[in-house]
């Protein structure tokens, strides 16, 4: 056989792509089960319907932001509000965007727009990894964010319907699902001294911050603060 056609029949395909992007979510997908119960019941108790809380985390995918604006719309029950709320905490996600911007060139305006749709803390964090293996195509990135709506949609979905069934999810540990979430993708992420030391940073940070601001505001500052300072020491 030819080299090139041996080459040519050994290339993925675009569905060997997406489903490798699927594996890679797979985590992600059983993170966000659970805390997209969490959230699926919160809305409920706030008076959403299945359909409503279900159609919010289909066409929001905030993640945290939705626990958020939904916190911040029952407490003053001030659309606006809400919305401010969570434009605030999403803002960074401006940054997660410019980071894989490099990694997306040539793909159409369009499917960058879907695979910014489905970009979240997790999404980000596997796909920014993969990229740096040099692994990374606007496919299996597909199969990431799909694999991670599917997640927190269905979790909501289940989470909304079963209502008061469940009672309070603190009582399961369901609260405790997406600081898990984080740490583990943190894990992920520290491969040498300088990640180590910019999470640590991070932390101390926002946990000083957290005596003197209110709500996410620590979470926030902490990382632009720990990002600026670890991007002015040399490597």
């Amino acid at each position: 056989m030819p080299r090139s056609t041996a080459a040519a029949s050994s290339a993925p395909t675009r569905r060997s792509l997406l489903l490798r992007g699927a594996r890679l979510g797979l985590p992600i997908f059983l993170g966000y089960m659970p805390v997209g119960a969490a959230f699926g019941l919160a809305a409920t108790a706030a008076g959403f319907t299945v359909a409503q809380a279900t159609a919010c985390s289909a066409l929001v995918l905030a993640g945290a932001g939705q626990f958020i604006g939904l916190a911040a719309l029952t407490a003053s029950g001030n659309l606006t509000a809400a919305l401010v709320a969570t434009g605030v905490v999403n803002l960074r996600y401006l940054l997660f965007s410019a980071t894989m911007a490099p990694h997306l060139k040539g793909v159409p305006r369009w499917q960058q727009v879907a695979l910014a749709f489905t970009l979240t803390d997790e999404t980000f964090a596997v796909n920014i990894a993969d990229a740096r293996e040099g692994r990374a195509d606007r496919f299996s990135m597909t199969g990431v964010g799909a694999v991670a709506w599917i997640g927190w949609t269905l979790g909501t979905a289940i989470g909304a319907t079963a209502g008061s069934a469940l009672g309070d999810p603190s009582r399961w540990g369901v609260d405790f699902a997406m600081p898990a979430m984080f740490v583990a993708l943190l894990v992920g992420q520290v491969t040498g001294r300088r990640e180590l030391i910019a999470g640590a940073l991070a932390a101390v940070t926002a946990l000083a911050l957290s005596t003197v601001m209110p709500g996410q505001w620590p979470v926030v500052v902490a990382a632009i603060a720990a990002a600026s300072v670890m991007t002015a020491v040399p490597a």
